[in-house]
């Protein structure tokens, strides 16, 4: 029952923090056209947080606006008089145009308009990534210094010919500069080029690895860790929520160097694993090096083949030659052309993965989710660190998304807008009611088959 209850509160907390992001992100997108709108003179008649079918949660009219939050946390939107979105406005439509009515102004005018969420959630991302890197810095692993190797999380991994200690030269023919970019650059890649006892391997990537890692049903984690060697690390009392500690209870300590599990002689902490997994709900003897004196300590294993060995801490491994981590803070005029930076490299990202998914070939459209998918992406516990650099790339993806030509998203009205820049003519009125049914239709499809996705594995 405290396991119960420690999940529901870890849940909680996840909601509470997507629910959190999205407010400001829907806010600050919809404020963006509600700007542009305003400042060319177009009356806004609605500003809603979420949406409001039949019903508000509150809404209070100032001025000419009714400003509010629905009950469907689905989205959000602005009313612009004089143009046609999701609110079908028609008996409207079917008066003269006013001066102040968004169908009334030049095409360059509803261009900018239409485009201001999109520019606004790309203005977020970068604030948000500069005020992070001038807080909280960025911490980075150069390739060049993990002396070990890698450390496979996934069983995946080694089927497709990766093993423990390998060192990645390139993916796709490129370097790989640090670390934290190689799982990333692993599901988006072609080729490995790696070095295994001072020889050079090719291996190829399966073009559906990601079909392969959601069909596996992979728990959330990561796909490969930097090689470390086996030493024992500060026991946490939190520890005992999720593994049972059997490691501490039996006498092992804190910077405890094992040299062997049952006389079988280990280096690296992932050697380990698979003599624990031999002792599942049984017995296994270490043998450690504890300030210069060899001794043998058993420990009780339990039933997933785990005894809560901790890690030791980046710094620690940095003394003992294992990696090291670069943590560089950023000032106040530096964090902004950084932040643009990293936004740009985040887009790049996402824009390769969105890539896979329209190839069928890959099967990443059987990963696509909803908002369970969003959600876990969270951490368990609250960290604003976490929250923010989250925040920032869900910005990048909704400014993304919205740049799309679908008809009832911006990058529709985007399109027909360019359209009649480019033609001189103005597509006809009851063709833009057509295309804004149709676009809400699919829309309202992806959202199903996403959220469909995470709740009952529809694409797979």
């Amino acid at each position: 029952m405290i396991l119960l209850a420690i999940n529901w509160a870890a849940v909680s907390v996840q909601v509470g923090q997507l629910l959190l992001a999205l407010s400001i992100l829907i806010v600050l997108h919809e404020f963006g056209h509600y700007i542009t709108a305003r400042w060319f003179g177009c009356r806004v008649e609605k500003f809603f947080l979420f949406f409001d079918p039949w019903f508000a949660l509150v809404k209070r009219k100032v001025g000419e606006t009714v400003y509010g939050i629905g009950w469907l946390p689905l989205g959000g939107y602005v009313k612009i008089s004089g143009m046609i979105d999701e609110s079908m406005d028609k008996e409207a439509m079917k008066q003269p145009a006013k001066s102040w009515e968004f169908r009334s102004k030049p095409a360059w005018q509803r261009l900018i308009i239409m485009l201001g969420g999109i520019i606004m959630n790309v203005l977020v991302a970068f604030v948000v990534y500069a005020f992070v890197l001038m807080i909280w810095g960025e911490s980075k692993t150069p390739m060049s210094t993990v002396k070990n190797g890698i450390w496979i999380q996934d069983s995946l991994m080694t089927e497709i010919g990766l093993k423990n200690g390998d060192k990645i030269v390139s993916i796709n023919g490129k370097p790989v500069d640090y670390f934290e970019n190689l799982g990333a650059q692993v599901i988006l890649g072609r080729e490995i080029v790696l070095e295994r006892d001072g020889k050079q391997h090719d291996i190829k990537l399966p073009v559906n690895l990601i079909e392969k890692l959601i069909e596996s049903k992979r728990k959330k984690g990561f796909l490969l860790e930097r090689r470390v060697p086996a030493y024992v690390g500060e026991f946490d009392s939190k520890i005992k929520i999720f593994d049972t500690a059997y490691a501490k209870e039996a006498g092992l300590k804190e910077m405890d160097k094992i040299v062997a599990v049952d006389s079988v002689p280990v280096q690296f902490y992932d050697e380990i694993v698979p003599l624990l997994a031999k002792h599942k709900n049984g017995t296994a003897n270490f043998t450690v090096e504890r300030n210069g004196q060899v001794m043998q300590i058993s420990s009780k294993v339990n039933g997933e083949g785990k005894v809560g060995l901790p890690l030791l801490s980046d710094e620690q491994y940095e003394k003992l030659g294992a990696y090291k981590t670069e943590i560089r803070k950023y000032g106040f005029f530096a964090a902004f052309p950084a932040g643009v930076a990293k936004t740009f490299e985040k887009l790049k990202f996402y824009v390769d993965q969105f890539r896979m998914i329209l190839n069928p070939k890959t099967g990443a459209y059987k990963g696509v989710g909803g908002f369970k998918a969003i959600g876990s992406v969270f951490p368990t516990t609250w960290s604003w660190e976490a929250f923010w650099n989250i925040t920032a790339f869900l910005s990048i993806i909704l400014a993304f998304m919205n740049l799309l030509p679908i008809p009832a998203l911006d990058g529709g009205h985007v399109m027909f807008t360019l359209y009649e820049m480019v033609s001189g003519r103005k597509p006809n009125e009851k063709f833009l009611e057509y295309a804004q049914v149709v676009g809400m239709v699919l829309l309202l499809a992806l959202m199903l088959y996403a959220n469909g996705n995470d709740w009952f594995g529809w694409g797979r």
